[in-house]
């Protein structure tokens, strides 16, 4: 695919149609990646995107025990 570079102000940019920024869930900003022979683009993922479903799912297989006691052996509980 081949996209004209256009006039933005003083600067120069790429338009990018509203079907690839939804196809490639690109909504704000996207990281900009540079590469010796190439620019790369990656939409930004929102951290922690998608732990509440797997938290659920960690707790219908039984899989959310605790790995370390939550008071440890020197400690005074009151």
């Amino acid at each position: 695919m081949q996209i004209k570079i256009v006039r933005i102000g003083n600067s120069k940019g790429l338009r990018l149609s509203k079907t690839i920024l939804d196809k490639y869930n690109i909504h704000e900003s996207v990281e900009l990646v540079l590469k010796d022979e190439f620019i790369e683009l990656r939409p930004i993922k929102k951290s922690r995107s998608g732990w509440n479903e797997k938290f659920r799912k960690m707790n219908e297989f039984g899989d959310d025990d605790l790995l370390i006691d939550d008071v440890f052996e020197d400690e005074e509980i009151e």
